[in-house]
C-alpha cells in the first residue's frame, strides 16, 4: 500500500486535467500538516487536498469540506497573502519522484505579475509543503527542518530549495534493456527487492507485479535469472514506463479474502483468483480518498486521544498490579481451613502429644485421613491449637476484606476496558468529549476550576437492517446506558458481546410482533464489531429483550446484569449493513 512514484504520477496527470488555469478562492489549513485548497474553474470549483502527516501524506482531489480553526495558522496566512486568486499554470513531478510542483502565478502589491511554486513531497516522515519564490528561494514551510533535524538540508525561510539526493537510483522512464540488466545484475538481492532498489517511483508491490507479469519467481536472487528472463522482464518493464509516459492509468485496489491490501495506478494482475480480486476506480483520486478517508480518521483521532488513552492506559495497569496482588493474597487465606481444623484437633487429641515434640499424627474426622500437624516444640498442645486458632481467624478476616475490595478492583478494571474500548470506538473530536467527561465523573481526570460541563453533540450509531428495522449502537458507557434504559423499550431487543467490553446494540421493534432472522445476525454483527472482539472469526453475543435487563444500583455506566438470555456466534463484519448517521 505505497504512495509511490507511480502513483504520484497518476495523481498529476488528473490535477493537470482538473485544475491548470483554475485559480486559488480559498486557501485553508484545516490540521496543523494539512492544506485544503478551493480551486475555481470556469466548470466548477474542485477541491485539492495536501497532507505532509508522517504517518499518512496525501495529494489527491475531493468533494468533502474540511472545518478550519478559528485562526489561521502562520503559513496558511502567507500563502493568502500571496497566492489568493493565484492561477495554477503549471503541475509536474521531477521524474518519479515522491514530488509534485504546482506553479502559480499572480499580481503582487504592485500589480506585477509573479510566480510562485507550492512544493509538496510525499516522503514519509519527512513529507513537507514547501513555498518556494521564482528564484527557488524558500519562503516558508509547513514543518520547519533545522541543521539539527537533518544534516542532509535545512528546510528553512531564505534557505535554496533543492531535493536532497540519498539513494542512488535510476529513471524508470528513460531505462534501456542494457542499464536495466546491469541495474538488476549489480544488486545480490531477490528480485523483486532489486527492481525496487533500482528505480525510483517503483514500491515493492509494483516490482512483484512485474515478476508476476514476466512469470518470474520475484524471491529468488538475480543470479539465477537467464537472459530470457531478463528480456521478459524488461518487456514488462517497459510496458510499463510507456503506460506512465503516455498516462494510461488504471486505479485499482487489490482484496484478499474481502479485505484491501493493496492499491496501485497499475493493473495488479497478481490478485485474479480464488478470494483475491481486484477493484477499479474513474480516477486514483477517489480510490485515495475511499481508501485512506477512514484510515486518515483514525490516525487523526489517535493523535487527539493519545491523552486519554495515556491515563486509562495507567490506571488499568495500576489496577491490574493491585487485582494481581489481591489474587495471590486471597490465594494464601485458602489454608485457614487447614489451620482452624488443626487446632480442633489438637483440642481433641493434644493430650497425645509429647512435650517437646514437633509435631503430631491425629485422624481428621471429618475425612476419616490422618494428618501429620506441625507443632512448635517450646509451646503445649494447647497454646499450639490457640496459636492454629489464631491464624485462621487473622485469614479470615483478610479474606472476608479482600473478596470486597477484589470485586471493587475488577469491577473498577472492567470499566477501564470499557472506556478504552469506547476509546478505539471513537471516530470524532465529540465522541472523545464524552468519553472525557465520564473520565472526570469517574475522577480520573480533574475538573479545573469552575469549568462547566462541556456540551455533548456526539450520538449513537444509527443503521437499518435489511428487514428495514432500525438499530442504535452506542459509542460509550454513557450513550450505552442511555440506549438501554432511557431510549429502548421493554420489547426492543438488546445484544452485547459475551464477557468482553463493547457497546449495547438495541434494535427497535415499534409495531413489529417478530424480529428476522437475518435482523438478529446483522444486530449481533454490529455487537461483534463494536467489540474488543473486532476481527475475529467468530464473536458470541448474547441477546435478549430489554425488559430482563437491569442495572444494580450503584453500579458504573454501561454496567448491566441479565440471568437469562440467548447467544449465537458470529463474525464481525458489518460491510453489507446501512448506516444512516454516526
Amino acid at each position: 500500500m505505497a504512495f509511490d512514484g507511480v502513483t504520484i504520477a497518476n495523481v498529476v496527470s488528473e490535477l493537470k486535467k482538473e485544475l491548470i488555469g483554475g485559480r486559488l478562492y480559498k486557501i485553508a489549513q484545516p490540521e496543523e500538516d494539512e492544506l485544503l485548497l478551493t480551486i475555481r474553474q470556469p466548470k466548477g470549483q474542485a477541491r485539492l487536498l495536501i497532507s505532509a502527516e508522517a504517518s499518512l501524506p496525501l495529494l489527491y482531489l475531493t468533494e468533502s469540506n474540511k472545518p478550519s480553526p478559528m485562526t489561521a495558522p502562520n503559513f496558511c496566512m502567507l500563502l493568502r497573502k500571496h497566492l489568493q486568486n493565484g492561477r495554477i499554470t503549471d503541475i509536474s513531478q521531477p521524474g518519479l519522484e515522491r514530488i509534485v510542483h504546482i506553479e502559480i502565478e499572480h499580481l503582487d502589491e504592485m500589480g506585477d505579475l509573479r510566480h510562485k511554486t507550492l512544493v509538496v513531497e510525499i516522503m514519509g516522515k519527512h513529507s513537507n509543503i514547501i513555498f518556494c519564490d521564482d528564484d527557488g528561494m524558500i519562503l516558508d514551510s509547513i514543518k520547519h527542518v533545522t541543521a539539527a533535524v537533518s544534516s542532509l538540508r535545512e528546510v528553512l525561510p531564505g534557505r535554496p530549495y533543492f531535493v536532497a539526493h540519498t539513494q542512488d537510483k535510476l529513471d524508470a522512464l528513460s531505462a534501456d534493456y542494457d542499464s536495466f540488466k546491469n541495474a538488476l545484475s549489480a544488486r545480490p538481492q531477490p528480485v523483486f527487492k532489486a527492481i525496487y532498489g533500482s528505480f525510483t517511483g517503483i514500491s515493492p508491490i509494483l516490482a512483484q507485479e512485474l515478476c508476476y507479469e514476466s512469470a518470474v519467481d520475484g524471491e529468488q536472487p538475480t543470479a539465477a535469472l537467464s537472459e530470457a528472463d531478463y528480456r521478459r522482464l524488461y518487456t514488462a518493464f517497459s510496458d510499463m514506463a510507456a503506460a506512465i509516459r503516455e498516462e494510461r492509468f488504471t486505479p485499482n485496489i487489490a482484496y484478499s479474502g474481502g479485505s484491501p491490501v493493496e492499491f496501485c495506478a497499475i493493473p495488479l494482475t497478481m490478485y485474479g483468483c480464488g478470494k483475491d480480486y481486484t477493484v477499479s476506480y474513474s480516477s486514483m483520486s477517489a480510490l485515495l480518498e475511499h481508501y485512506y478517508a477512514e484510515k486518515n480518521t483514525l490516525t487523526r483521532i489517535r493523535q487527539k486521544s493519545a491523552d486519554l488513552r495515556r491515563i486509562v492506559q495507567t490506571a488499568l495497569e495500576r489496577n491490574v498490579k493491585k487485582y494481581d496482588l489481591q489474587q495471590r493474597q486471597m490465594k494464601d487465606t485458602e489454608k485457614r481451613e487447614t489451620y482452624r481444623i488443626y487446632g480442633e484437633l489438637l483440642n481433641t487429641y493434644g493430650y497425645d502429644a509429647q512435650p517437646g515434640a514437633k509435631s503430631l499424627e491425629a485422624l481428621n474426622y471429618y475425612t476419616n485421613e490422618t494428618v501429620t500437624i506441625p507443632l512448635d516444640p517450646t509451646l503445649s498442645a494447647t497454646e499450639n491449637a490457640k496459636k492454629y486458632f489464631d491464624k485462621y481467624g487473622k485469614l479470615k478476616r483478610t479474606s472476608e476484606a479482600l473478596s470486597s475490595l477484589t470485586e471493587e478492583v475488577k469491577a473498577e478494571i472492567d470499566h477501564l476496558e470499557s472506556v478504552s474500548t469506547a476509546l478505539d470506538i471513537a471516530l470524532h473530536e465529540e465522541d472523545l468529549a464524552q468519553i472525557k467527561e465520564e473520565l472526570t465523573e469517574s475522577g480520573y481526570i480533574r475538573r479545573k476550576g469552575n469549568t462547566k460541563k462541556q456540551k455533548i453533540t456526539s450520538r449513537p450509531y444509527h443503521y437499518i437492517s435489511s428487514d428495514g428495522f432500525h438499530m442504535y449502537v452506542g459509542k460509550n458507557n454513557y450513550q450505552n446506558d442511555e440506549l438501554t434504559f432511557k431510549f429502548a423499550t421493554g420489547n426492543d431487543w438488546w445484544f452485547h458481546a459475551k464477557q468482553m467490553p463493547g457497546s449495547h446494540v438495541i434494535v427497535k421493534m415499534e409495531n413489529a410482533e417478530e424480529l428476522p432472522d437475518r435482523t438478529f445476525e446483522e444486530a449481533a454483527r454490529l455487537a461483534a464489531y463494536y467489540s474488543r472482539g473486532r476481527g475475529h472469526d467468530k464473536v458470541e453475543i448474547d441477546y435478549i429483550q430489554k425488559k430482563h435487563v437491569k442495572k444494580p444500583g450503584g453500579a458504573r455506566p454501561g454496567f448491566v446484569v441479565y440471568y437469562t438470555n440467548f447467544s449465537m456466534a458470529i463474525d464481525s463484519d458489518i460491510s453489507g449493513i446501512q448506516l444512516v448517521s454516526e
